[in-house]
């Protein structure tokens, strides 16, 4: 069984830290709603934001992040909401064990990374908040550390 918490990729220094950016320091920020923990991992100049609405279909997903701001105030948006909920579980252990990215495509200074979300939150009243879509994440190496360019996220998981 995989541990969660653990960087798959620890003899590879590219996909080492494109991980370490994706996986925790992504997952802190979201539960700190402090977008000055990501705030560097980001090429602001010509990210593109894609939200697929959970539909396989390309046809319903959305140009909703035209820029890094459009999608900073929806990431402030959805952390700030998140914060204001009661959960029966430890949260931060409960999105890395919802949380698998080990598959990461590399070609020159560009990467395909593709994160999956399946699982969920235990709530007080015995429901549970479902977190289940995947992210394609467009990264590349931008003044010597890699950095997310765009995203193509809120897919369906699995997708068919």
């Amino acid at each position: 069984m995989r541990d969660p918490f653990k960087n798959p990729f620890p003899s590879d220094s590219a996909r080492y830290a494109i991980w370490e950016m994706l996986v925790p320091r992504d997952i802190d920020a979201f539960l700190a709603a402090d977008w000055s923990m990501v705030e560097h991992d980001f090429v602001e100049e010509g990210f593109i934001g894609i939200d697929g609405q959970k539909e396989v279909s390309p046809g319903k997903w959305r140009l909703a992040f035209p820029t890094l701001s459009a999608y900073r105030q929806e990431w402030l948006r959805q952390a700030e909401d998140f914060a204001k909920q009661s959960f029966a579980e430890d949260t931060r252990t409960a999105i890395f064990t919802t949380t698998t990215l080990e598959d990461i495509e590399i070609e020159g200074d560009m990467a395909l990374v593709r994160k999956k979300f399946d699982g969920g939150i235990s709530k007080p009243d015995g429901t549970r908040d479902v977190m289940q879509w995947q992210t394609l994440y467009y990264c590349r190496l931008h003044q010597g550390r890699w950095k997310i360019s765009g995203f193509t996220g809120y897919l369906p998981n699995p997708m068919g």
